[in-house]
């Protein structure tokens, strides 16, 4: 006879409804530990969109660990009967192991498993970069007999040079003009954008003067007289190469602590990524300038477009899968100036976020149906454009700004310490490696690149959803101080006896005083400070869960969130590089 006041059921695992407020009218008592997990739904909303962004870093580590477990299983002869655990009382058994009825906690261990695929691949970068140095594998250029047309010895073919400027000074037209390459094989273009008529009128009348002179004009990065005998002979006998990459070396990166943190991170895209890239797949991110392209290449890969804010990177994608093939030289430097006030910064990197993204949207069809390989498809896909530019300024978003400070109002969450700790500080020093010099600057570099994931992540949005700021350009503003550097340069080799053709002692007197004197007037300009009010509420944000973490005593994550709070203050007041005018 069947008792009606109890009755046997199979327990099963818990689902979303478990992790709903029960509704106050009922009639069954529910536990004091339950009844906080209403007030988790955006908490685990959060953490699940988390994780499937984070399958994307592990794609490749699941797809070997599921070949391996078949593997296993086909030798060992084993089946899912096997591992079937018998009677009653060995199912109660396990569901006893697997289900408990006490306060929720979100075990946050294997959510950041994917952070160790991309941990990977930066250790992977770093190992290649190592054994480039340690084989000193350097392309090589032929050495080619005399020149027919030229009658120098040497490989001399027609080189165009194209220069972009903007309200630019025009002192590094003489270091253009003086390059160490035949004049008749050298076509140099100005390609003033300028709305400054001051500048446009001294530009012109130095152009005037080289034409009159024999020369074809102008290059902003001023550089070195021998860099077209160091990047062209390269195209010698290399008929699959579409492009020779210089390396950018930068007048002021020691100017103040921004310029030496942009330092940290360019060098490391310099050193590593463009390098090894460059050895082993022949393949990289034009710069944009600092390179040689052979004319065929453009026009096989379409020529320059304006569908995105990133044409340079455009072109070489479209160049690559067509088939071209890459160099980077990376002991061939043009020098070049870094952005020393963070509104130009925070635009600069705005840009090269939302532009990728754009690329990756109208790229992806091409990129699938391309005759490359399966390697250089993943290696564009994943490499180039989401690791960098999508997957790892989400996770420093998302973690150290959301989810770590979160952790703080929410007692159930635990986030582990090496999370926190040990993951960004092995990141961060495999990223200072090709800066040995900047290695003080460890610490201030991890906060400031958190600080960065704001803007970098707003940036991929609107890029990946073409919302209103994706098509942004704003040219970054620079201080000059490269044309300065050059203007000395000439200077002193215009006091020596034997001065090079069309370089006028007076005439760069003249030019220095007036930059000079531009100088005193913008220094009598008054500056002010920026408001940025994202960074402010993020540090508001921080600095709270700062506090709350020092009352539950949990060391390691005040310390931290303390002290990137303070960073993203920092940064909102815009007290990090130099003013605006």
């Amino acid at each position: 006879m069947e008792n009606p006041k109890w009755s046997m059921v199979e327990l099963e695992g818990p689902s979303e409804e478990d992790f709903i407020i029960a509704d106050s009218s009922s009639a069954l008592p529910t536990d004091k530990g339950r009844g906080k997990n209403a007030k988790q739904l955006t908490w685990v909303l959060l953490l699940k969109a988390h994780r499937a962004a984070g399958c994307l870093a592990s794609v490749a580590p699941a797809l070997f660990s599921l070949v391996s477990a078949v593997k296993r299983r086909v030798a060992s002869g084993r089946t899912d009967a096997d591992t079937d655990v018998g009677g009653v009382g060995g199912r109660e058994k396990e569901n006893h192991h697997r289900w408990h009825f006490g306060a929720p906690s979100f075990q946050l261990e294997n959510l950041w498993a994917p952070s160790f695929g991309v941990k990977g691949v930066l250790i992977g970068y770093i190992l290649g970069c190592f054994w480039i140095r340690f084989k000193k594998i350097k392309p090589v250029p032929k050495v080619d007999d005399v020149d027919h047309e030229s009658g120098e010895k040497g490989f001399f073919p027609m080189v165009l040079v194209q220069i972009p400027m903007c309200n630019e000074k025009e002192q590094s037209i003489a270091a253009v003009c003086n390059l160490d390459w035949p004049k008749s094989k050298l076509l140099i273009q100005v390609l003033d954008d300028s709305d400054d008529p001051t500048t446009q009128s001294l530009i012109n009348e130095e152009v005037q003067k080289w034409q009159q002179e024999g020369a074809n004009i102008v290059y902003r990065h001023r550089p070195t007289p021998d860099f077209l005998k160091r990047t062209v002979p390269h195209f010698k006998d290399n008929d699959e190469l579409g492009l020779v990459q210089a390396r950018w070396s930068f007048v002021n990166k020691d100017e103040n602590l921004l310029t030496r943190l942009q330092n940290i991170n360019l060098a490391f895209h310099f050193e590593v990524e463009q390098q090894v890239n460059g050895v082993f797949i022949n393949f990289f991110g034009f710069n944009g300038t600092a390179g040689v392209w052979r004319i065929k290449t453009l026009e096989d890969a379409g020529g320059w477009l304006e569908r995105t804010t990133v044409e340079d990177m455009d072109i070489a994608v479209r160049a690559h899968l067509h088939g071209w093939k890459f160099i980077y030289l990376n002991d061939v430097e043009c020098q070049c100036e870094l952005p020393e006030s963070y509104e130009a910064y925070r635009k600069q990197q705005h840009r090269w976020h939302s532009g990728p993204m754009q690329l990756f949207r109208l790229c992806l069809p091409d990129i699938i149906r391309a005759k490359i390989s399966i390697w250089k498809k993943f290696n564009m896909i994943f490499l180039f454009f989401l690791l960098r530019k999508l997957i790892l300024p989400f996770y420093s978003f998302t973690l150290f700004c959301i989810i770590l400070p979160m952790t703080m109002f929410v007692p159930e969450a635990e986030l582990p310490a090496w999370v926190v700790c040990y993951i960004p500080a092995t990141m961060s020093f495999l990223n200072i490696l090709p800066a040995p010099k900047s290695f003080p600057f460890i610490v201030p570099y991890l906060l400031f690149e958190n600080t960065m994931s704001v803007t970098k992540f707003n940036a991929m949005i609107s890029g990946l959803f073409q919302l209103g700021s994706a098509y942004e350009w704003v040219v970054t503003k620079k201080s000059g101080r490269s044309s300065e550097g050059d203007l000395v340069s000439l200077i002193e080799k215009g006091g020596q006896k034997h001065h090079q053709r069309g370089v006028s002692v007076p005439d760069l007197e003249e030019l220095k005083e007036e930059i000079q004197l531009q100088e005193k007037r913008a220094s009598k300009k008054k500056k002010h400070n920026r408001i940025y009010m994202k960074e402010l509420a993020l540090a508001f944000l921080l600095l709270t869960a700062s506090a709350r973490s020092l009352l539950s005593a949990q060391g390691i994550h005040f310390y931290f969130l303390l002290f990137q709070g303070i960073s993203f203050l920092l940064v909102g007041l815009d007290l990090i590089g130099e003013q605006v005018d």
